[in-house]
C-alpha cells in the first residue's frame, strides 16, 4: 500500500494508509440464515456469501486498539460475510473471497468516530463499553443507555505462530449517506486461540439487539477466537455506488 494521501480529521493530519502497531481481539462466528443476513445488507447493494445452502457468516467482535494512528479506544462490530461487488459465488469455496460488511460499528472515542466515517463510511457511533477480565473475557456495549450486546469468552487454545505468521489481506464494505465504499485492508495476527464455541452472547433492548435478534441470535457460536495482538493497515475507501 503505497497511497501517502492525506485526511484532516479534527485538525490533525492522517497520512494513509492509516496505521495500527497493537491492538487485541475477540470475534464470535455465527451461522445464521442467508435470507435473514441479505436483508440486513440489501440496502447496500451487496450479496450475502451464501457458503451452504441457505446459510451466511455473521461475526461479532471486540477490538481494543492500543497503538495506532487513531489514538487509544474500544470498538464493537458486526460483520456480515459478503460477495465481492458482482459476484454471485457460493459455497465454500466463496468465503475465499467474501469480504465483512460492516453493519454496526459502535466506538468510543469521537476522534476515530470522525475519522471512521470520514474516510472509510463506517457506521461508527458512540457507546459504552464495560470490558470484564479474569480467566474469561466479557464486554457490554450500551448506546444512549441502552444496552446493544454482551459478550462472554472462554479461552481457546493456542495456534501454532507457523499458521498465522502471514499477513492477510483483507476487504471490508460499508454503506453511509447512500454511498457503497471499499476498503482494502492488511493485517498481522500472534497470539491467536481458536474453540468451537467458546462464547455466550446476550442481546440487549438497543434497535442494534434487535437487528441481531432477526438472524436468530442469540444461539450457539460456530466459532470463537481471540488474538493477543493485531498489527493491521487501511487504505483509503473506493465508492462502490452511490
Amino acid at each position: 500500500m503505497t497511497d501517502l494521501s492525506q485526511h484532516t480529521i479534527a485538525g490533525s493530519v492522517l497520512t494513509m494508509p492509516v496505521q495500527v502497531r497493537t491492538a487485541y481481539q475477540h470475534t464470535a462466528m455465527f451461522v445464521v440464515d442467508a435470507d435473514a443476513a441479505q436483508r440486513m445488507v440489501d440496502h447496500s447493494g451487496l450479496q450475502v456469501c451464501r457458503f451452504a445452502r441457505g446459510r451466511a457468516l455473521v461475526v461479532l467482535m471486540l477490538m481494543r486498539y492500543e497503538d495506532t494512528d487513531l489514538g487509544q479506544y474500544y470498538e464493537y462490530g458486526t460483520n456480515v460475510m459478503v460477495n465481492p461487488p458482482g459476484s454471485t459465488a457460493s459455497g465454500l469455496s466463496a468465503l475465499q473471497s467474501a469480504g465483512a460488511f460492516v453493519h454496526h460499528l459502535p466506538v468510543d472515542q469521537s476522534f476515530t468516530l470522525e475519522a471512521g466515517r470520514t474516510i472509510w463510511g463506517y457506521p461508527k457511533v458512540l457507546a459504552d463499553f464495560t470490558i470484564r477480565k479474569g480467566r474469561s473475557f466479557g464486554f457490554d456495549v450500551s448506546i444512549d443507555g441502552k444496552l446493544a450486546v454482551s459478550m462472554e469468552f472462554q479461552p481457546g487454545l493456542p495456534v501454532p505462530s507457523t499458521f498465522t505468521s502471514s499477513r492477510q489481506v483483507h476487504n471490508t464494505y460499508s454503506h453511509l449517506d447512500g454511498v457503497t465504499r471499499e476498503t482494502a485492508g492488511e493485517m498481522l495476527l500472534t497470539g491467536v486461540r481458536y474453540r468451537p464455541g467458546g462464547v455466550k452472547l446476550r442481546l440487549g433492548d438497543h434497535p442494534y439487539a434487535a437487528e441481531l435478534a432477526s438472524l436468530g441470535l442469540p444461539k450457539r457460536a460456530l466459532m470463537s477466537s481471540s488474538a493477543a495482538n493485531v498489527d493491521m493497515t487501511f487504505a483509503n475507501a473506493r465508492v462502490i455506488s452511490q
